[in-house]
Order: structure tokens, then C-alpha cells, then sequence
């Protein structure tokens, strides 16, 4: 440890070294002679000179002074260290016999020396030395001296030359160690956000791969789903098509029996009442009065059998009857095909989020935007022209276009609405309810009409025959059609309503809910690559 300490105090400051050749300044400092001078005459275009090590300032170029006493201590000190090659295995460059003791290196000779060839070496200005152990990347290229410092304004790693007189005179710097603790600590930093960054990016892409997945198997479900109803479907209309063929074929042949009945009928007549013109044609060609008078069927000539009007008239009614049941048969097959259409005409639902600005104080909707659950607890929302003031919720965009739609599942309530809106729609009072104005459309179940659905539009109720055993309803839009309709979510899916009008601004999904919940589901998220 003595050692190490007075291998400290025999160092120069400049270059980190043993003294070699050591010289004194006026203020006391010794350095190696290269080492001062080197450094001094870079300072000469500068001005004053100054001592690297306190700091203390000559107006010339101050006297070297050899300082012999520490000359002897460092070659007693250097001769009483054990020989360098038994730690590192160095040998000297010019040495004939190796290994020798290599104690430095010659940058200019790119040769390891040992203490009787680096006297040589010593002495000419141009030969810059260094530990062996040294590489030569941390050799200054500029000032031929060590790398030992970090310049934190240019980042880069200097020489003290470089701080000092150079072009990073001046600037913040730090000894490489320190800076290296730095960097490092700031590389774990980054690295440990990378780290988390690639686990979050992992645990997305395995989300996605669970999502692309589901998304599959869904998809196959479908694809069965539709294949069955589809085959039903077929199944359906080919008994259909063969039921109504053979009703319309039926009434066919019945309404031309009926209709060939009444044209023979009417034939008869005909004939008939052509006896009677020509007979009564030759009476009024009759001179005799007395032949004219006496003719035995004058006296039911006024009578032409009007009561068999009744009859043609109940027969024509019959075949009228008959052609009008084609005609409804007809229709309700051309529904059936509409309505399958309808069903299908969509391949994704409609991606709706929730506006909270809009929504009613006592409605909490959920942090994804799809539902929204009627509560007690007032969430005390800022009060706006946009918000709602009677458990009504409508969601952000609206559509101007296209064919869309959108599911809901009801949960826990027995009084909801759910539909389309203009964004102007009322915020306040009863003129704001769904269906309670001309600007929006409603499927509406309450406890009037025996719990049974109604639509509702401008205040007009259209009560539904049938009542809603699911939790789940679709709401389908054609735009430039002008048609919204209602179904209910069962095995098959059932239209319970269509509506049809013209509509002029942007629909906005929207919803009401009372003691209870509604969710929307489905729609399609943008997934997002960056954390």
C-alpha cells in the first residue's frame, strides 16, 4: 500500500507517469521535462504561462529547473519494483534478452521499453510515452497525451491538453470514470424501459394474437351459423315455392272453372235474349193489330231474369277473392326475401363510443364507451347545452352514409329505449325523450301495453305485436334507403319493426336507460402500436 502511495506521489500530473527527467517550476511543481515543455509551448501563442497543476502564472517562458534529488528517488524507487513482465509479460521492443522489465510504451516507435531504452526515448519531445497496458484508441490524436477526461458539452473524451488549451478550453468536464458511471446509469435507465417496453409489446402482441384467435373461431362460428340458416332458409322456400305454385295453380283452375261457368251462362242468356229480339222484331213488323195484341208472350217480356245479376256479381266477387290471395301470397314471399337481405346486407357492426358530454348526470358510463348503467349517485358533471337531463346518453359520431349497425344487450331493466337521433335533438323535458319528437326514432319497452315494444317517432306509437324474449336488439340503418329497422336477437334473428323515411342529418346512436343497464357490443377498435 506504501508503495502504491508513493508510486502516486512520483507520478506527473500531466501524463500520469513516473517522473522522468523531472524538472521544477518557480512554484515548486515538478513534472516530467517533455511533459512541460510540451505543454508550455503550446501556450505560447496564448500569452501569459501557467502551471497546469495550481494554477500560478508567468509573464516568460519560466526556467526549468532539473530536480536531481527526486531523479535519485525515482530510480531507487524504480529499481527496487519487481520486473514488469513477471505481472504483465511485456517484453522490451530492443531488449536482447526477453523478457525484460517493460515499464512503458513509445507511441511514435510502437515499441514496449524498458528503464535503460526509455532513457533514449526520454528525451526528444516527439516521442510520446504511455503505460503499456494502455490501448492506443486512448491516445489523443491531437496532443499525443491520455484520454482522461469527458467533455460533457461536446461529448466527447479528451486529453487535459484538450481542457486546458485546446478547443474544449473552458467547457464542463468530468474524469472518464465518473462520466462512464454516468453513462452507465443512464444506459440502465433506457434499458430498463426497453425492457418494459418489450414486455408491454409482447403482452400486446399475445393480446392480439388472443383477439386475431377468438376472432376466428367467432368467425367460423358464423360461417356455421349462416351455412344453417342459410340451408333453412332454402329449405323454407323451396316448401314455400312448392306450396304457393300449387295454391296459385289451384286457384288458377278454380277461377277459370268459375269464370268458364259464368261465360257459358252468359252465352245462354245471350242466345236467349236474341230469341226474344227477333220475336219481337216480327211483331213490330206485324200489320194486324189484332195478331200483335194477342201474341201469348208479350206479357213477360219486361221481365229478363234481373236476379241472376246477384249471382254473377257473387261469382265474379269470388274470382276477385281468389286473385287477391295470389297476390298477398306473392307479397309476403317478396317480404320474406327482403327480409333475409336485410339480415345479411352488413358484414361488420358499426364501431359506437359513447359521448360523455351528453350524458345524463345519472348515468355512469364505462371507461371503453360501450355501456351505460342508470345510478343514484349523480356524477356531477359540468351542467352544458350538449348534456342530457333525463337518463339519455348518444354516442360521439353519427353516420351520413352507408348501411350500418349496432347490438345492444339490456340487462336488469324493464324500462329502456333504444335508437337513432339527429345531433340537435332536446336535451331537456319530455320533447327530449327518444321518440317524443321528430327528430329521432325509438324502439321503446316500458310497463304500458303489457310490457310490450313499441316504436315511437314525433310522438307516434306503433305498438308491436309480439314481445321481446332476449336481452339482445340489433338497430340497422340504410342512409340513402331512408330505412332503420329493429330485430331482435333470438335463434334466428327476428324483425320486430322497419321504418322508412328520408333523412336529412347526421344519425347519432342513442339510448335510455332507468334502473338497469345497457351495453353496447362488438364494433371494430383501432389497434394501436405504440405504447
Amino acid at each position: 500500500m506504501a508503495s502504491a502511495d508513493l508510486r502516486h506521489e512520483l507520478s506527473c500530473s500531466i501524463c500520469r507517469n513516473i517522473y522522468t527527467d523531472p524538472v521544477t517550476l518557480k512554484c515548486g511543481q515538478n513534472f516530467c521535462w517533455v511533459c512541460i515543455d510540451r505543454l508550455l509551448d503550446t501556450e505560447g501563442g496564448y500569452g501569459d504561462y501557467s502551471c497546469p497543476e495550481c494554477r500560478a502564472t508567468f509573464r516568460k517562458w519560466p526556467p526549468l529547473q532539473r530536480n536531481i534529488t527526486l531523479c535519485n528517488v525515482v530510480e531507487n524507487f524504480l529499481s527496487r519494483q519487481p520486473h514488469q513482465e513477471e505481472i504483465t509479460g511485456i517484453c522490451c521492443t530492443y531488449c536482447i534478452h526477453s523478457p525484460v522489465p517493460a515499464v512503458t510504451s513509445c507511441l511514435i516507435c510502437e515499441a514496449s521499453l524498458c528503464d535503460n531504452h526509455l532513457k533514449v526515448h526520454s528525451k526528444g519531445p516527439e516521442h510520446v510515452l504511455f503505460d503499456p497496458s494502455t490501448s492506443l484508441e486512448n491516445i489523443c490524436s491531437g496532443h499525443k497525451k491520455i484520454l482522461e477526461y469527458y467533455c460533457t458539452e461536446d461529448a466527447a473524451c479528451i486529453c487535459v491538453s484538450c481542457s486546458l488549451f485546446g478547443e474544449h478550453q473552458g467547457h464542463k468536464v468530468e474524469m472518464l470514470d465518473e462520466a462512464s458511471l454516468k453513462k452507465k446509469k443512464k444506459l440502465r435507465d433506457v434499458l430498463q424501459k426497453l425492457i418494459t417496453k418489450r414486455k408491454k409489446t409482447e403482452q400486446r402482441v399475445q393480446s392480439l394474437e388472443e383477439r386475431r384467435r377468438k376472432a376466428q373461431e367467432k368467425a367460423s362460428g358464423e360461417a356455421e351459423r349462416v351455412t344453417g340458416l342459410c340451408i333453412d332458409i332454402r329449405r323454407r322456400l323451396g316448401y314455400l315455392e312448392k306450396k304457393v305454385l300449387s295454391e296459385i295453380s289451384r286457384r288458377k283452375e278454380q277461377v277459370s272453372l268459375s269464370l268458364s261457368d259464368v261465360i257459358h251462362q252468359l252465352e245462354i242468356k245471350k242466345d236467349k235474349l236474341s230469341r226474344k229480339m227477333r220475336h219481337i222484331e216480327d211483331l213490330c213488323n206485324m200489320t194486324d193489330p189484332l195478331s200483335v195484341l194477342q201474341d201469348p208472350d208479350t206479357g213477360d217480356l219486361c221481365d229478363l231474369e234481373e236476379d241472376k245479376g246477384d249471382v254473377d256479381t257473387a261469382r265474379h266477387d269470388g274470382v276477385d277473392q281468389g286473385v287477391e290471395l295470389i297476390s298477398r301470397i306473392s307479397h309476403t314471399v317478396s317480404a320474406l326475401i327482403n327480409d333475409v337481405n336485410v339480415i345479411f346486407y352488413v358484414q361488420d357492426p358499426a364501431d359506437i363510443l359513447l359521448d360523455v358530454n351528453t350524458a345524463d348526470n345519472n348515468l355512469l358510463i364505462s371507461d371503453d364507451l360501450k355501456a351505460a348503467t342508470w345510478t343514484e349517485i349523480t356524477q356531477n358533471r359540468p351542467e352544458t347545452v350538449e348534456r342530457f337531463q333525463d337518463s339519455q346518453v348518444m354516442s360521439r359520431s353519427g353516420f351520413t352514409s352507408g348501411r350500418h349497425y349496432w347490438d345492444v344487450e339490456i340487462s336488469g331493466s324493464d324500462l329502456w329505449i333504444v335508437g337513432m337521433c339527429y345531433p340537435y335533438i332536446a336535451r331537456g323535458g319530455r320533447q327530449s325523450l327518444i321518440g317524443n319528437n321528430n327528430m329521432s326514432w325509438g324502439l321503446y319497452k316500458g310497463l304500458v301495453y303489457n310490457n310490450q315494444c313499441s316504436v315511437r317517432h314525433d310522438c307516434k306509437v306503433i305498438p308491436l305485436p309480439q314481445q321481446i324474449s332476449s336481452d339482445g336488439v340489433r338497430i340497422c340503418l340504410d342512409y340513402e334507403a331512408g330505412q332503420l329497422s329493429f330485430y331482435e336477437l333470438c335463434d334466428p334473428i327476428r324483425l320486430l319493426h322497419a321504418i322508412t323515411t328520408t333523412f336529412t342529418e347526421p344519425l347519432h346512436a342513442v339510448l335510455y336507460v332507468y334502473d338497469g343497464c345497457i351495453k353496447i357490443q362488438g364494433g371494430i377498435n383501432c389497434v394501436e402500436l405504440s405504447s
